[in-house]
Formats: structure tokens, C-alpha cells, sequence
């Protein structure tokens, strides 16, 4: 890409990580991401909103990356999959992912972490339909959604468990 005047200088942290780069104006979230950044964790699916799979924090909400312009970042604060954890250290979601078999492909994994991320931070999560109503917006075509359901349920437990 030729910096010109149709691109915009855009700063933001992401995963802890601070970034300035020039973008174009109609330049996705979700391709600034990938294409610009590398952080393939952040999955393309139906670029509509609806799958969830580009599902990321942004400044402490969980957003649709795909609905939303690299340009409309600027100056906020981005949580990708990749800063979760990694594989040598889960964090205690993905432990419970991995626990419960809450993936088979694992295409709408990083999303329906992300979104759980979110859950769990925001709302008590009191039973199982709950946390289904809370995944409701991610899709999944491989699971049935009864492992996922229980590695948030695992977690939420866990996390109750170690506040005592």
C-alpha cells in the first residue's frame, strides 16, 4: 500500500502492544488485524456480523471486527485471541475450552472466547441459558454447543471458587 493521501495514521494498543500505522479509510477492523498486524486468531466468516468469529475486545466490549473500520480504532484499546494466552499458558477459559472439548474445527473458537471473555466479566451467568443467551450471537457449525456452554460454566465456577 502507498502511503498517500488517502490513508490515515491510526494508533492503538493491541494486546498490550502499542501501534501506529497508516490505513485506508474503508480498511475493516478485522483485515487491519490479519492483513496488517498478523493476529490471524481474529477469523473472517460471514463478514455480516452474524457468525461471530471476528468476535474481539475493544476498549472492554466484545465487537464484531468486521462491522467495524480499522479508522474507528484509533486511540482504542484491542484484545485479540492472541492475548489470552498461549499454548505453553492458558488462560482459564481456554483451559476449560480444552478440558470440556468446547471445539472440534475451531473456526468460531476464538470468537466464542472472546465473547465468553466478555460474559464472564460483565454478567453473573446464573444458569446454563444465560450463558447460551450469551452466546447466541456466535455460530457454530460442529459443537452443539454443549461443551462450550460447560467450559464457561467450568470457568465461571472456577472463578467463583478462587475469589473466596
Amino acid at each position: 500500500m502507498l502511503e498517500t493521501e488517502t490513508t490515515i495514521e491510526i494508533t492503538l494498543t493491541v494486546n498490550g502492544q502499542p501501534y501506529t500505522r497508516r490505513v485506508e479509510p474503508r480498511m475493516l477492523l478485522s483485515d487491519f488485524l490479519r492483513h496488517t498486524l498478523g493476529l490471524t486468531g481474529t477469523h473472517v466468516g460471514c463478514e455480516h456480523g452474524v457468525c461471530g468469529a471476528c468476535t474481539i475486545m475493544v476498549d472492554g466490549s466484545s465487537v464484531r471486527a468486521c462491522l467495524m473500520l480499522a479508522v474507528q480504532a484509533d486511540g482504542c484499546v484491542i484484545g485479540t485471541v492472541e492475548g489470552l494466552g498461549s499454548p505453553e499458558a492458558l488462560n482459564p477459559l481456554q483451559q476449560a475450552f480444552h478440558e470440556c472439548h468446547g471445539l472440534q474445527c475451531g473456526f468460531c473458537t476464538p470468537g466464542m472466547l472472546m465473547t465468553a471473555t466478555d460474559m464472564l466479566q460483565k454478567y453473573p451467568l446464573a444458569d446454563d441459558a444465560q450463558i447460551r443467551e450469551g452466546l447466541s450471537g456466535n455460530l457454530c457449525r460442529c459443537t452443539g454447543y454443549t461443551h462450550i456452554v460447560e467450559a464457561v460454566r467450568v470457568t465461571r465456577d472456577r472463578g467463583k471458587e478462587s475469589a473466596k
